[in-house]
């Protein structure tokens, strides 16, 4: 099994910045793929970035510029930085990761492991 913690969600007001970092344990060995997801009420669960072993990236056009994905390969962990926060971007985000086939990237789906997501609120 593999299992994903996120942390550092919060409440932060509009304009400001936020760090989430989601740390992988477990049968970790074959991932390749790492990615954050967000859900906001009444709406569908939706990528917001994405990034493989290789250091390739993908972003939801939502949030380019603003966000930024990275990740640690020797602590395994994947973090996410997010400037210039809105009110919309109010939402439980996820860590999501997996094994994707050759050929696959970007990728377009989520994958097999999720984390129980982190809630992020943004005032105005």
């Amino acid at each position: 099994q593999v299992q994903l913690v996120e942390s550092g969600g919060g409440l932060v007001q509009s304009g400001g910045s936020l760090r989430l970092s989601c740390a992988a344990s477990g049968s970790i060995f074959s991932i390749n793929a790492m990615a954050w997801y967000r859900q906001a009420p009444g709406k569908q669960r939706d990528l917001v970035a994405a990034i493989s072993s290789g250091g390739s990236t993908n972003y939801s056009d939502s949030v380019k510029g603003r966000f930024t994905i990275s990740r640690d390969n020797a602590k395994n962990v994947v973090y996410l930085r997010m400037n210039n926060l809105k009110p919309e971007d109010t939402a439980v985000y996820y860590c999501n990761a997996g094994v994707l086939p050759p050929g696959s990237w970007p990728w377009d789906y989520g994958m097999d492991y999720w984390g129980k997501g982190t809630l992020v609120t943004v005032s105005s």
